[in-house]
């Protein structure tokens, strides 16, 4: 037995094994955002003070975050702060998926701020906007950003005005000392939402993996009966290919709207636009079984366990925000993965409003099924090449 180099080899395959396996469980533990953009949108106008500088609350604010942002010179900050010039821009901003959050500092908040030491106080308010579509794990992060951020302002302000009054000597109204409580007050608004049921918010996650393995193991099938065929020339090759290619379409089409109904009446998710996400799902079925397809045409079923291993790898990866990932498992593995382009379709489906468009997730899909087509069709030429070769060294 111990002469068998597969039983020699045993332990080295044993650590590769899970070597392999341990790396799909680092991308979800503990994930550490870098640069996590958020919007910040100072619309504030300042006051003017007797005997002072005009006063810009708002643009000091602005300065501190920036300041706090780049004080580690080693690492790169968790957020990458970018200032919009309107809240309207920050809302388009954040419908196009570049914000995971905004912030708004209105115009009147110097001049609300400042009042605070009168005995008519009225308290600054902020607007904070969370994009919960855009990823539930990093948007929720930034909402808690956000908040720390009002409640250290609160503190600061809330110290700043107690000793001001404690050197006056001054007497706090009930209107005083009522805004003390939070000097500035904060508007959380969720826009792009999950809604009520937070589950919905991985339901594009969730709906990867069953799809994959169906669209998997319906190549497989495929390939399978077409491998058993007696294919005697190259026009039958090329019938049997384009069968194969017309097949997985039907299969596809079974996939796309099958799923979606089971998702929207069985499961429970919210599934906004019932035909648009069942045709989405249909072109991603598709795509999928012609790039397994392909592979398993050049390979044989020695393809089989890349897709295996990319189930693996990309589950994990798929529900983490890419500003949460290291760079090895953003920049070596999420940037090529087929399947985001499935998931970030399907956000925009469900959470964004969008319809069915001619967006970066469906013609990468469609050019990635194109291809496929093609290494499949050609493929047809390889098996006459492989008899003619046998043919003329048997002449000879």
């Amino acid at each position: 037995m111990f002469k068998n180099k597969l039983v020699l080899l045993s332990p080295i395959i044993a650590l590769a094994v899970i070597f392999i396996f341990s790396l799909t469980l680092f991308p979800s533990v503990q994930p550490q955002p870098k640069n996590l953009p958020i919007a910040i949108v100072n619309e504030d106008e300042g006051v003017e003070l007797p005997n002072q500088p005009k006063l810009n609350m708002g643009q000091t604010i602005v300065e501190m975050m920036q300041k706090d942002s780049k004080a580690t010179t080693d690492e790169e900050p968790a957020v990458k702060w970018i200032k919009v010039k309107t809240a309207e821009d920050a809302q388009r901003g954040m419908d196009n998926q570049k914000y995971y959050a905004t912030l708004v500092i209105p115009k009147d908040f110097s001049a609300k701020q400042a009042s605070l030491r009168t005995p008519a106080p009225s308290s600054p308010e902020v607007q904070i906007y969370i994009n919960q579509g855009m990823n539930t794990a990093a948007s929720t992060m930034a909402g808690q950003v956000l908040n720390g951020i009002v409640d250290n302002m609160n503190n600061n302000v809330r110290k700043q005005l107690l000793d001001g009054f404690e050197k006056q000597g001054a007497t706090l109204t009930a209107k005083q000392a009522e805004s003390l409580a939070t000097p500035i007050t904060k508007t959380v608004t969720n826009v792009n939402e999950i809604g009520s049921n937070s589950a919905n918010g991985n339901s594009p996650v969730s709906l990867f993996q069953p799809l994959w393995m169906a669209s998997l193991a319906s190549a497989a099938i495929i390939f399978i009966a077409v491998s058993k065929l007696s294919i005697t020339n190259r026009k039958e090759n090329l019938a049997a290919k384009s069968a194969q290619i017309l097949m997985g379409a039907i299969v596809a089409l079974f996939i796309g709207f099958g799923l979606t109904w089971l998702a929207d009446g069985m499961v429970g998710f919210n599934i906004p636009q019932f035909t648009d996400t069942a045709l989405f799902l249909t072109i991603t079925s598709f795509s999928f079984f012609l790039m397994i397809l392909a592979v398993l045409s050049l390979l044989g079923f020695k393809g089989i366990p890349i897709f295996v291993l990319m189930l693996f790898f990309g589950a994990p990866l798929l529900a983490v925000a890419p500003e949460m990932m290291s760079p090895f498992y953003r920049d070596w593995i999420y940037s090529w993965l087929p399947m985001r382009f499935m998931v970030e379709g399907l956000r925009e489906l469900f959470f964004f409003g969008e319809g069915l468009t001619w967006n970066t997730p469906v013609s990468v899909l469609v050019w990635i099924g194109l291809v496929s087509m093609i290494v499949i069709l050609g493929t047809a030429l390889k098996h006459d090449r492989v008899k003619e070769a046998a043919s003329d060294s048997l002449n000879k």
